[in-house]
């Protein structure tokens, strides 16, 4: 039979009553016999048309398990005979090696490597099978005795391949549903009023937001929406302050002013937060230009195209006015923009700090790295100087502690360490901005770590703290630690910021349950893999990086939770670089799937509180993630009120253990001096350190037995012990007097040595004087 009568003969086959098969058996071509023909060209057309080709890697197998004896028998061989399995071997290996079957295998969506893995299964199911269906038996019996052709197993081939993949049976559905090509139509409310868009454009200290607050402030009702947390609390005071009743609403808190609660028509919250059916007279979007962010630029994509207001007033850099032009223009928007300058100047200098001892009142040292933060600090405290110390994974409250320390100008404390936090969301009274390097780790779209020389927006964001207008520092300065990195951080200054050329998106709750119904055996991760992979975007858009959502779907995924309530766990904000967190997040759905609400007292349990202040530095940051376990059950809390009970009591032990860590940090420097000197007195001279060794370790050589004899020799005096207590001995400066020990310990030794021989001969020759 040629291959055309394949198709023929799978259109040919009667339709059974009804698509119900017994169980693990999916539908088989006779139950979609007469749509066959038809089937035939429409999925060969769609599969070659203008989509792009799906990334097969994907496509996660699913068993399919060989069916067991039927109750009703094995009907086939009844009507035909048993199949010989050596022969049926034959016929399949036949089948396998057809290039015309693996180029239709080709046009129905299997490339080499699905069509393998298909025929591999197949294979085993036909053999293993201790009955199968009466069509397919009667088909190899007939092809076994050359009734019919090997092509024949092909539309019952393509059934067990769609039951291992099931989206090549939905293909077409969930390019629909994946479709992300037309956005400004997922918000018909936006769509039905005339917005007015007003760009405030300019650099830092420019201005810009001070007058887009200020038409907020005016209005009767207006949204605030910022990036962080920080600059949401600030407006919200700010309004509170100015006889403006405002709300607050951030993913882990909602302040509501009115004491009866009614809302108030002004609002100031986290960009993820804002209402996009609410109605508002004026909204304010800060920091337009993360709408470029490979993680969060979505949540300023719906924001811009979503908000329900009058008007809306962008604040952020000109590099976005051209993606926000071109976006405003698919919604008949027309974009007004008013250019800002910086209010005072800023002077890139032309000479590094080099050292420490150059520091002035007002500086502010930049590192990208706590291990940096730590080892700069402890060096500035050496040289008898106070420092505040700023970085992310501190709490909000001990950021905002730390900077007014640092602006306080009765306080001693004048200089700053602080990583690339400091670029939004502090008033900072700085003189001088230092770079400690220029190197940055960052994530690119792909979600690979990237150590790349900071851009140039981020470079003016942080170079624009200094001189800032309502500081007392009316000129800013910008140099580096180095004199190697100011030639490139003066290159990076230079260069114009590149135009934004494209929008985040991100797919919806809804979208991923659509694709769900199609696929419901997928894992979430692999569903948003696949999503990602058939979804179709315009030159405008991008699909944000997910690889944190899927990696909190992994770790939850043997975890019987619903769909949607699986969602909004895996977007809940966390560092999955802290392994507390992600454990607490696993514990937390493991309460939550037993439906045992996780109530104060079991909070108060799993941390282990009351909490001791911080010793040294691990016990910091083990505090740290302790308060971002907290601000995790509040997240979950207003999603899951019933199942997270207690915020309120949550929030003031979270403000407890703010003063807690604010208290550390104040002494950070005590901190890394306790950790240094629990470093060299405890690891090396511990009988637990020794007994510790790994079996099959390699034994020291005599020279590192000799430099650890040392420092353990050093580490154990009185005089030692007390510098390092003191802070007046570093490792690196304990290491540097080791290496020059043990170097005069050499020469001392060698010179000893010469001068003993020296002796010998000179007796020597007095003794024989006929000695040469």
């Amino acid at each position: 039979m040629s291959l055309p009568r394949c198709a023929l003969r799978w259109a040919w086959l009667p339709a059974r009553v009804g698509p119900a098969l017994r169980p693990g058996r999916g539908p088989g071509p006779r139950a979609v016999g007469r749509a066959a023909a038809g089937a035939w060209s429409s999925s060969s057309s769609s599969s070659s048309g203008g989509s792009k080709a799906p990334n097969t890697s994907l496509y996660v197998p699913l068993p399919v398990k060989p069916l067991g004896p039927s109750a009703a028998g094995d009907v086939g061989a009844e009507l035909t005979r048993p199949l010989n399995k050596a022969e049926v071997r034959k016929v399949l290996d036949k089948f396998y090696k057809r290039k015309e079957i693996q180029k239709l295998g080709t046009d129905y969506g299997l490339d080499a490597r699905l069509f393998h893995q298909a025929f591999i299964s197949f294979r085993n199911y036909i053999l293993q099978s201790q009955s199968l269906d009466v069509d397919i038996h009667i088909t190899l019996n007939d092809i076994c005795f050359g009734a019919a052709h090997v092509d024949d197993l092909f539309p019952f081939f393509m059934r067990h391949a769609k039951q291992m993949f099931p989206m090549l049976a939905c293909k077409d559905d969930l390019r629909k549903i994946s479709d992300l090509r037309l956005p400004p139509n997922w918000y018909p409310e936006a769509r039905s009023i005339r917005r007015k868009i007003v760009f405030h454009a300019g650099p830092t200290n420019s201005g810009k937001t001070y007058h887009a607050i200020q038409r907020y402030l005016a209005a009767k009702s207006g949204v605030y929406c910022g990036p962080l947390k920080l600059l949401a609390h600030e407006i919200f005071e700010k309004s509170n302050n100015a006889g403006v009743v405002c709300d607050l609403v951030t993913g882990e808190e909602r302040v509501v002013t009115d004491p009866d609660g009614k809302p108030a028509a002004h609002v100031a919250c986290t960009v993820e937060m804002c209402s996009v059916t609410s109605p508002y007279d004026v909204a304010v979007i800060d920091e337009i230009q993360m709408i470029k962010d490979p993680a969060r630029g979505w949540a300023w994509t719906r924001a811009l195209l979503g908000l329900c207001a009058e008007e809306i007033h962008l604040c952020g850099e000109a590099a976005a006015i051209d993606i926000v032009t071109e976006l405003m223009y698919t919604t008949g928007e027309e974009v007004e923009v008013r250019n800002y300058k910086r209010l005072t100047p800023i002077t890139v200098l032309d000479h590094a700090l080099e050292s420490l001892d150059n520091l002035r009142p007002g500086d502010c040292i930049v590192c990208f790295s706590k291990n940096d933060i730590y080892s700069v600090s402890r060096q500035i405290e050496i040289r008898g100087l106070e420092s505040a110390v700023i970085y992310g994974s501190l709490p909000p409250g001990t950021k905002l502690a730390q900077a007014k320390k640092f602006n306080d100008p009765d306080d001693p404390c004048k200089i700053l360490v602080a990583t690339d936090a400091i670029g939004m969301g502090l008033n900072l009274s700085i003189k001088r901005i230092i770079f400690n390097s220029l190197i940055k780790p960052s994530i690119n779209e792909k979600g690979e770590k990237e150590m790349e020389p900071i851009s140039t927006s981020q470079a003016l964001q942080i170079s624009g703290r200094a001189g800032r207008f309502s500081s007392k520092f009316k000129e800013g300065e910008v140099t580096t630690m180095y004199p190697e990195d100011l030639k490139l951080l003066k290159e990076i200054l230079n260069k114009p910021v590149e135009p934004i050329e494209a929008a985040g998106l991100h797919p919806t709750a809804d979208q991923i349950e659509m694709f769900a119904y199609h696929l419901p055996d997928t894992t979430l991760a692999n569903l948003v893999d696949i999503f990602v992979d058939f979804s179709q975007v315009d030159g405008q858009y991008f699909v944000c990086n997910m690889d944190d959502f899927k990696f909190s779907a992994d770790l939850i995924q043997h975890i019987p939770l619903s769909l949607r309530v699986r969602y909004v766990f895996c977007t809940a904000p966390i560092n999955k670089k802290l392994p507390y967190v992600c454990s607490s997040l696993l514990q937390f759905a493991r309460q939550y799937s037993r439906n045992e609400p996780l109530t104060f007292a079991w909070l108060r349990r799993y941390t282990r509180w009351p909490l001791q202040p911080p010793k040294n530095i691990k016990d910091l940051v083990e505090l740290e993630a302790i308060h971002d376990v907290l601000d995790l059950y509040l997240w979950l809390s207003y999603r899951f009120v019933d199942m997270f009970p207690d915020a309120s009591l949550v929030r003031d032990l979270q403000k407890e253990l703010d003063d807690i860590i604010q208290k550390g940090v104040h002494n950070i420097t005590r901190l890394i001096r306790m950790s240094e000197s629990q470093r060299m007195l405890n690891l090396d001279s511990s009988p637990a350190g020794k007994q510790g060794q790994l079996p099959g370790a390699a034994k020291p050589s005599l020279g590192e037995a000799v430099e650890a004899a040392m420092v353990e020799s050093l580490a154990s005096k009185s005089l030692a012990s007390k510098l390092v207590r003191q802070g007046r001995l570093t490792p690196h400066m304990l290491k540097q007097l080791r290496k020059e020990w043990l170097k005069q310990q050499t020469e001392e030794g060698r010179a000893r040595a010469e001068n003993s021989s020296h002796s010998d001969r000179m007796r020597r020759k007095k003794n024989d004087p006929n000695a040469h």
